[in-house]
This record gives structure tokens, sequence and C-alpha cells, in this order.
């Protein structure tokens, strides 16, 4: 019946989906048998859904499986709705006005340890690797420069330490001047992507306590939460002098010509997991079918949207201009979702790792992502007591499910929608690894070791 479908405007094949959903079963039979042969959708316990997201560019897999009708080959009929904040979005997957969301990869691990919110909720899929930079106004990149090697073209050399930003942030504070910075979340990968690049700079970012949930204890650098599209503007304003997010709103800096983003989280953590798709453990325990169903729609999105070089990218940058996705303009989008990445206005280079969905195992929920967010978590105070590794693996392996990615993607094997070598052979832990910015090396089977490594932060 999907393929059936698939010949007609994605618009009008969900309506007849919807209307294909109420059909009599011996109809529905009836036209399953002219599918020619296409596998039959699971029988979910949950057809109507609704999932929540915010208009970032990482969104994508959620745009691409419901406009591609990925969410309906499996029997879903999906609703996606966009949130005016995270702290909004997790809530109302908490409350269940959501089914799921596209979430920072910290809240599912914050919420299950009571970080702000106490609540069972889990990811069976990561939704994207790389993807966010850090901007600075033009006045901070002019006074920058000067600590800046330059290349036989005149151009920066990256990656950007913020050893180059050091100077400029103790000149404020000799002057009495506070140094304000945005991130979008207090458990977001942004916050603990911008705390890294200032700490392996020399720079100190602030901490936490049971006390005092600012972040900003002996802090060189004042960080403060920013949504992601208010971005622009907030530096625009002055309010702050620079920020870490997610696309488009670095790029749209560049286009506005506000500022320049500096360095992105490519160059601070190759590599590094981004967001993942969450729900509450109590929506999976219950729907366990249509929890396989979901994830193997986003499963199939993040493949298409890395598929052959690329060659899908155009079409998606178009599907999330739209206003009811991300609603920047195409450009925008473009500029860093087709393979490059515009530092300075004029100075865009190739970074075809920017945004990966797929490539790389990127939806694959590792154990050792999750612990990196606990080691960071512990570095900064949000946890206030030193913890033994084998409490770190036991929330990873509480929240991170690989069994359900697992069961989604040997359905799609099966399907033959997915070859045996995309699924990888692990025990949940990816290998060592010094891909990062200061060098430092980091084992998941091992946070306090690589917790003891570091100048600045919490270590016991």
């Amino acid at each position: 019946m999907n393929k059936l479908f698939s010949i007609v405007p994605g618009a009008t094949r969900r309506r007849l989906g919807r209307l294909s959903y109420l059909l009599p079963a011996a109809l529905a039979l009836l036209l399953g048998a002219m599918s020619s042969g296409a596998p039959a959708a699971e029988n979910v316990e949950k057809a109507e859904l609704k999932f929540g997201f915010i208009k970032l560019t990482d969104m994508a897999p959620l745009a691409i499986a419901y406009e591609k009708g990925f969410f309906e080959d499996e029997g879903l009929y999906v609703t996606l709705e966009a949130q005016a904040n995270w702290k909004v979005l997790i809530d109302r997957v908490i409350d269940g006005s959501l089914d799921g969301a596209h979430m920072l990869a910290g809240q599912p691990i914050g919420a299950t340890i009571g970080i702000g919110t106490q609540a069972d909720v889990i990811t069976p899929f990561s939704m994207d690797l790389n993807g966010n930079a850090i901007t600075v106004s033009n006045e901070i990149w002019n006074a920058m420069k000067a600590n800046i090697k330059m290349g036989a073209d005149g151009k920066p050399e990256h990656p950007i330490s913020a050893a180059a930003l050091k100077p400029v942030v103790d000149k404020y504070k000799a002057e009495g001047r506070k140094f304000n910075m945005g991130m979008v979340f207090p458990v977001s990968t942004h916050n603990y992507e911008l705390r890294y690049w200032l700490a392996a700079g020399g720079i100190n970012p602030g901490a936490y306590s049971p006390t005092d949930i600012s972040g900003q204890i002996n802090a060189d650098v004042l960080l403060s939460v920013t949504p992601p599209p208010q971005m622009p503007a907030t530096l625009e304003a002055g309010t702050i002098l620079g920020y870490c997010v997610g696309e488009p709103w670095n790029q749209q800096a560049v286009f506005k010509g506000i500022g320049v983003p500096v360095i992105t989280d490519y160059e601070i953590w190759k590599n590094n997991p981004e967001k993942v798709f969450g729900m509450t453990r109590a929506f999976a325990e219950k729907y366990p079918r249509t929890t396989i169903a979901i994830t193997k729609a986003l499963i199939r999105a993040g493949m298409w949207l890395d598929a052959d070089n690329g060659k899908n990218r155009a079409e998606a940058v178009k599907i999330l201009s739209r206003p009811e996705y991300v609603g920047a303009d195409a450009d925008v989008i473009a500029n860093s979702m087709t393979g490059t990445f515009e530092y300075e206005k004029g100075d865009k280079r190739s970074l075809p790792d920017f945004n990966v969905f797929f490539r790389y195992n990127a939806t694959y929920p590792y154990y050792s992502d999750a612990v990196w967010y606990l080691t960071q978590m512990r570095r900064w105070g949000q946890i206030s007591e030193a913890k033994p590794d084998s409490w770190y693996d036991e929330v990873a392996k509480k929240v991170y499910r690989p069994d359900i990615y697992k069961a989604a993607a040997e359905a799609l094997i099966k399907e033959g929608r997915m070859k045996a070598g995309d699924l990888p052979q692990t025990d949940g832990y990816k290998p060592p690894t010094s891909a990062f910015i200061d060098g430092i090396e980091y084992d998941g089977r091992k946070p306090n070791d690589y917790l003891a490594k570091f100048a600045i932060g919490n270590k016991k």
C-alpha cells in the first residue's frame, strides 16, 4: 500500500495513509496485496503520535521520516510540533503531551539522575553527529585576531583555541566588565562543548553546586541560557558576546554580518554525538512495537540524509527551510548542511562531516556517549559527589537503549532496507579516542581516570 501511495505528493499521501488506517481490515488487506510485496507494517500498539522538536537543522530525521512516508510505512501517523524551548519540550514528553521528541543528548540523562527534573527518559536512537559551533560578536572577533595565527592566504588557521580569547576575557575582568556568553540549556551539548573549549584555552567557565545552579561559580566567562532561534538577536543586542548553538543560527550571524563562528564542535571533538530521540521509559514499555517502529523510520531517515555522498541534502534543505520546520532561509541552512561551513563572511571552507546523520554509526546509541555527558556533568558540578566507574556504566545502560535500536535495525535488514554491515558489532562502548582539541584521551570505561586529566573542573 505504501508503494501505491508513493506515486502521489507527500501531503496527499499522508491524507491517504490516514484514511487507509481507518478502512475496514478486509479492504486494507486487499490494498496491501497490491503493494508489490512490500513488507507489512508492524502491528503497532499506538498509531497516532505527536513528536516535538526545536527549530534546528538536526531535527532533520523527524522531518524526513514524515515527509518521505517512513513513519507511514511503519503504520504510524505522526504530528510534528515545534516547541518554544528545551524545558517546555522535555516537560511535555514527561507529562505525556508529546509521545517523544528531538532532544539534547544530555536531557534523558539529566532527567534520569534528577538534574532539574526527575523522570525516567530513554533514547533508542542518536539523531546526528556534530552540527554545532561557537560564534562571537564582530567586536570580540576583531580583538581575538591579534592572537590567532594566519595562514599564507591571510585567513585564520583552524582550529582556533580559546587561548586566543583569554587575553580579551582578562581585559574585561581587569576593567570590571562581565563577559557573557550564551548556550541553550544546562545539560546541553552546547554547554559542555563551550565549557570544554574555554577550559582547554585556560578560561574557567564556572561551576555548579547544589546551592548555586547558575553554573557561574568562580567563572571567568558567565554562561547563561538563550533559546537557539534567539541567539543572533541576543548577540546583536549586545546582551551576550558569543554563544554555542546548532545550525542554522551560527550561519545566520554570518549572513546578518553580526558575528563570526570561530570553531565548530567537529573541531572540538571529532564526530561527537549531538541530539537524540527521547521518550519516557513508560512509553517504551507500554508500546514496545511502536517504539521499534519509530526507531525503524528514524534509521531510514538518517540513511536517506547521508545517502550517496549527500545527494539528498539539497532536497532536505528545501524541506527544512519551511516555516513549520526550521523556518530559516534555504541559503542559510545550505551553508552548513551541504558540506561546507562559513566562518568569516567569504571564508567558506569544505567541512563534509559538519552534519552527519548515518555515517560512522551516527544513529547507534552508544553507552560511551552517555558516559561522556555524565563526566561533564560531574566535571562542572551538576553531579555534586564523586561516583565510581560502575555508576556511570549503570546510568548509561538505563538511559541509552541499543537493544531497541538493534531490534529495529535487524527488522530493516530482514526487509532489505538496511545492510547487515551497517549495524555495528559492539558492546556499546567505542574505542578510546583523543580526537579532542586538547588531545586528552577519553575512554568511556574509565570515566574517573578521564576526569583526573583536566586542569580545570572537579576531579574527586
